[in-house]
């Protein structure tokens, strides 16, 4: 069993209040939450995914110099992640268990379920001599936890696991188990973000979500709250609307407008020019760093258009 600090956790939190909107209200109860030794545990499965969002989550540092991994090892009640837990085998999925008997858990899943071939194209983990598939894991944890985030576009809508032919007949999540889901989407999904969902549940605040199962506060929303423009482009600093920035021939065209390279800007909502890794209004996103928008956030990434080409929606 992995335990994360709770005090490094509410640390973690405190410099990151502006990224992650919390007031000194909602800091107090966080702090309540995580002094409350029957606080729900988190279960973090991983299915047909890259892992990508766990190390998005694991590069997350705070000012203070805070790592996630602190965090995770001091403060949550972190009952399983296969990547970092200390334990294995039939020992940690006993604890996984136990936890799913008493209903007081979060389940995290990060990667699309594979239902092809009764599931047994992704073993999540074996358990007295026999192997549980992601499939079976996810529906049984579902049906017992308290609330469901997907970590990353992969678990919140297939992804790139679901593109193409699709062999192993991945779904979504939600798709699998009828429940309602929070959805991080995003490859990888934005620690802040991640961060951010954890911190609601823990402590009791309702989440407002789009059709599409993201929270609104995340994908259409800046960073006092206020409405904003959903749409990636109407708010790039290399939008020609806005700034007169002329169209990329080609790239490594500093402050041109990638729409003719293939930018899906125009038809992503998600508000990533906000903040990645604790650091607002920086380069720290595609567009920041002359990449065009990829999509990565909306439930068709990555469709079957080529990037790199002009997107036609």
């Amino acid at each position: 069993m992995t335990t994360i600090s709770r005090r490094s956790f509410l640390r973690y939190c405190t410099a990151s209040a502006a990224v992650l909107g919390l007031d000194p209200l909602r800091l107090g109860l966080l702090n309540d939450a995580m002094a409350n030794p029957s606080a729900p545990s988190v279960i973090w499965l991983h299915g047909s995914s890259c892992t990508g969002c766990s190390v998005s989550l694991l590069n997350r540092i705070t000012a203070t110099g805070d790592t996630i991994a602190q965090v995770l090892v001091n403060d949550i009640n972190l009952i399983f992640h296969a990547t970092l837990m200390a334990s294995a085998g039939d020992p940690a999925v006993a604890e996984l268990l136990r936890v799913r008997k008493s209903g007081n858990f979060v389940l995290v899943c990060e990667g699309g379920v594979p239902t092809a071939f009764g599931g047994r194209c992704c073993i999540t983990y074996g358990f007295g001599g026999g192997e549980i598939t992601y499939m079976q894991a996810v529906q049984e944890l579902a049906a017992k936890a308290a609330a469901i985030v997907c970590a990353g576009t992969c678990a919140s809508f297939g992804g790139i696991p679901r593109s193409g032919s699709n062999p192993t007949g991945v779904v979504s999540v939600r798709e699998l188990t009828g429940r309602p889901t929070i959805n991080i989407s995003g490859c990888p999904a934005n620690p802040d973000w991640m961060v951010w969902a954890i911190v609601q549940l823990l402590t009791g605040t309702p989440v407002t979500l789009d059709a599409n199962g993201r929270p609104v506060d995340l994908y259409a929303k800046d960073l006092a709250g206020a409405a904003a423009p959903e749409l990636i482009h109407d708010k790039c600093p290399r939008n020609p609307a806005l700034t007169g920035a002329p169209l990329a021939a080609g790239f490594g065209e500093d402050g041109h407008c990638l729409e003719l390279l293939g930018c899906r800007g125009p038809h992503t909502r998600a508000r990533c020019e906000a903040c990645w890794n604790g650091v607002p209004g920086q380069g720290t996103w595609c567009i920041g760093v002359n990449a065009p928008c990829h999509g990565c956030t909306e439930p068709g990434f990555p469709g079957p258009q080529p990037f790199y080409e002009p997107f036609s929606g």
